[in-house]
């Protein structure tokens, strides 16, 4: 069981959650990283990949520091400085980059909040300049192509792929809040689906009836296969969900299906283009940001290449003067 540092009266216990983070069964680690992991998992409801992360990230700053005789208690300013520009100088990624000082920040200020540092030695670092890439999205007459190829794929993969399409494109979930959705789920005359999304946020999504449908045939499907499966989405065992990897891979084949090449494709590519396409259709960004269940709205500002295109064709279509400029 996992408990707080409150609950545990000051002890930190750790949980099957960090152990699997740390990818090891009873062996010694930093203290300062476990409590930190299990902070994150008790406190702020963090999942089993982001605390995998978290705990490779600061892992390898470890070593960073070993081979040069400090410690993370010790570090200073100098060093996370000289660990950044050795991970530039290998070539890591910018992206890669940020997240990893993003890490120590975090870790940091945990240690700083627990009295074991006086100072942040990431305080003064600045943040990692990175290029925003515009979100890749499918156009709505391929989302149709889709939908069309995936009501001709045959038997349960055709469904999974069918329903996975139409309730990814009608609420713009991730593709772990997809696969993790019960049998039971869109089962009831609800126009809304409740869905508690990263960091245990709850958010409200319509529902559309094209979704339910979908949602009711595989469920129709699957019951036949298996007498009570606990997810609409299962696996090939009827107590476990489908895996990320296992319905990317029937999207791959899907898009072949569709005429659309699979290296544009991805789940996380279908919830750009619910995001993108209802941006052009009118939506406002708050709205957005509360679909998608982004913390910042600066999450969902990915999208405003779409209201900026949105925006010039209403000006082509309804200034005066851009009549005559046609002319």
């Amino acid at each position: 069981m996992l408990l707080s540092r409150r609950q545990a009266g000051g002890i930190w216990l750790l949980s099957d959650i960090v152990l699997q983070a740390y990818h090891i069964t009873y062996m010694t680690v930093d203290g300062h990283i476990e409590a930190f992991l299990e902070m994150l998992a008790a406190e702020r409801g963090a999942s089993s990949n982001t605390l995998s992360a978290y705990s490779s990230d600061l892992s390898e700053f470890c070593s960073y520091l070993n081979l040069r005789g400090a410690s993370l208690v010790s570090a200073g300013p100098g060093l996370v400085s000289s660990y950044l520009e050795n991970l530039a100088g290998e070539g890591i990624s910018a992206r890669t980059q940020a997240r990893r000082l993003s890490a120590l920040r975090q870790f940091y200020v945990f240690l700083l909040s627990d009295g074991v540092r006086e100072d942040n030695p990431t305080s003064e670092i600045s943040a990692i300049r990175l290029s925003q890439p515009l979100p890749r999205y499918l156009s709505e007459a391929e989302v149709e192509a889709l939908l069309r190829a995936a009501r001709e794929m045959p038997g349960l993969p055709g469904l999974k792929m069918y329903a996975g399409i139409e309730i990814l494109y009608a609420t713009g979930l991730r593709v772990s809040e997809l696969i993790g959705l019960p049998a039971g789920a869109l089962a009831t005359d609800s126009a809304t689906l409740l869905i508690r999304g990263k960091g245990g946020r709850e958010r409200i999504i319509p529902l559309s009836e094209a979704a339910k449908t979908a949602a009711a045939r595989l469920r129709k499907a699957a019951m036949r296969r298996s007498c009570a499966p606990k997810y609409l989405f299962a696996g090939r065992e009827p107590n476990k969900p489908m895996s990320r990897q296992g319905f990317a891979l029937l999207l791959k084949q899907l898009a072949l299906k569709a005429n659309i090449d699979p290296g544009r494709l991805s789940p996380h590519v279908i919830r750009h283009s619910f995001a993108s396409h209802l941006l052009s259709r009118g939506a406002d960004l708050r709205s957005l940001q509360k679909l998608l269940g982004h913390a910042d709205i600066t999450t969902t500002q990915i999208y405003t290449h779409v209201l900026a295109e949105r925006l010039q064709q209403i000006v082509r279509q309804h200034h005066p003067l851009a009549a005559e400029e046609s002319l």
